[in-house]
């Protein structure tokens, strides 16, 4: 329900959040275009308000436009939304005396269910940890798990989800939990890989201290564009789907990893800006080993990004691609492929290793070692460790731990109904 797709079940929240998303994204866009939104982005915590006020002006807009078709689509061609409806065979869908109302109703109801999931976002973000609207949908994803174990185990030791699966068995099983492990792997791995380029900064002399003279580091990352590639390459294909049927997925496959290829160079060039780097370093009497301050750093930063561009399209492109051919030649489920790649094991990949990270970070905050063992503190003594640790802190934690506990429970009971309920 709070994340979308939830239209067969009649959910207010069916739009989910993806107008949210699609607002920052194009807000983001416009940045490189737009002299006005490119100086709020430099402005600060008041530019970054701005920006956040705009994108809920324009998530509401999208949101209107979104279930106004939505509304229409339910109403007057219901097929188009679910597969293998037909109105002579069962009735019409929208049963109501008045249409208009329940145009305007619909609609009213759609996008302010949109608009709840947005400020319920940025409630986790303000007083939670993370970025609310990426664990949103994180959940959303996630939740789709125990269905998908369940349908693998049928697929594997019960063959009964289709024909083209029939010759799946124990060994494919295994082949594919390995599978599973390395893909995840490669994900963490390549959304972590960073390049990083030494900076130097002068020694200078403000009043009477002498300031820089630090070595720091610039991190470049391999995957900079994240799983925005995949996000436009995947709502272009959806235009000409149609034509691309017609010479069967192998053509599908090449036409959308040549897009995921272009569109992380396109959100590269956009998005990352070498010479204002290259001009901040200078400022701060920063540079690069070898390299000269100014245009020359911004010709080496560019080109190195370039270079690492290239390592993170290709990745993000095998990503992508897996699981049509786990559908095409194995004869997987789609809810079952869906898990080992695409945008969604992507966003669920990283924000579970953000969320990790930001939970660290507070950890060590407040004074504690932290739960993984490369995040503890190096050169603390034991005994200074037990100096500073509040006990009262440790004792305050079930105020967090008790409602989490109280989700899963209600979730997984909630779950098992449904499941035994729809058999």
């Amino acid at each position: 329900m709070f994340t979308g797709g939830a239209m067969v079940n009649g959910a207010i929240l069916a739009l989910g959040i993806m107008p949210y998303i699609s607002a920052s994204i194009i807000l983001q866009l416009m940045g490189a275009v737009m002299p006005s939104i490119a100086r709020l982005q430099q402005e600060g915590e008041i530019g970054r308000q701005k920006i956040a006020q705009y994108t809920r002006y324009l998530t509401l807009l999208i949101g209107l436009i979104q279930s106004t078709m939505m509304i229409y689509a339910l109403a007057i061609t219901p097929e188009s939304l679910f597969r293998g409806f037909s109105e002579a065979q069962y009735g019409s869908l929208v049963v109501t005396s008045n249409m208009t109302v329940f145009f305007i109703v619909g609609i009213i109801l759609m996008t302010t269910g949109t608009m709840l999931l947005t400020w319920l976002g940025e409630q986790i973000t303000q007083r939670g940890i993370g970025n609310g609207v990426s664990i949103i949908i994180t959940i959303g994803i996630i939740d789709q798990m125990p269905g998908a174990i369940a349908q693998a185990y049928e697929l594997f030791f019960h063959r009964t989800v289709g024909a083209e699966s029939a010759n799946l068995g124990v060994p494919q099983a295994i082949v594919m939990l390995v599978l599973l492990v390395v893909v995840t792997a490669g994900i963490i791995m390549i959304l972590q890989a960073v390049r990083k380029v030494p900076v130097l900064y002068a020694k200078r002399m403000v009043g009477r201290k002498i300031m820089g003279g630090q070595a720091s580091y610039l991190p470049l990352k391999v995957n900079y564009s994240g799983v925005m590639p995949i996000i436009f390459a995947s709502a272009i294909m959806i235009f000409p789907q149609q034509i691309f049927g017609e010479f069967g997925i192998t053509a599908h496959n090449l036409v959308y990893g040549i897009l995921i290829f272009a569109f992380s160079y396109f959100w590269v060039s956009i998005m990352f800006k070498p010479l204002q780097i290259s001009d901040e370093l200078k400022r701060n009497g920063g540079y690069i080993p070898g390299v000269r301050p100014g245009e020359p750093t911004a010709k080496f930063l560019d080109y190195s990004m370039t270079r690492l561009t290239f390592a993170g399209a290709v990745f993000l492109v095998i990503i992508a691609v897996l699981p049509n051919i786990l559908m095409t030649y194995w004869g997987i489920p789609q809810k079952i492929a869906y898990f080992f790649g695409g945008t969604g094991a992507l966003i669920a990949v990283g924000v579970s290793l953000d969320t990790m990270r930001q939970i660290e970070t507070y950890l060590l905050q407040r004074h504690y070692d932290g739960f993984l063992k490369k995040g503890r503190i190096r050169g603390r003594s034991v005994g200074a460790t037990r100096q500073i640790i509040d006990t009262r802190q440790i004792k305050n934690l079930w105020a967090l731990w008790t409602p989490l506990l109280i989700i899963l429970i209600v979730g997984v009971v909630a779950w098992v109904v449904r499941k035994f309920a729809l058999v």
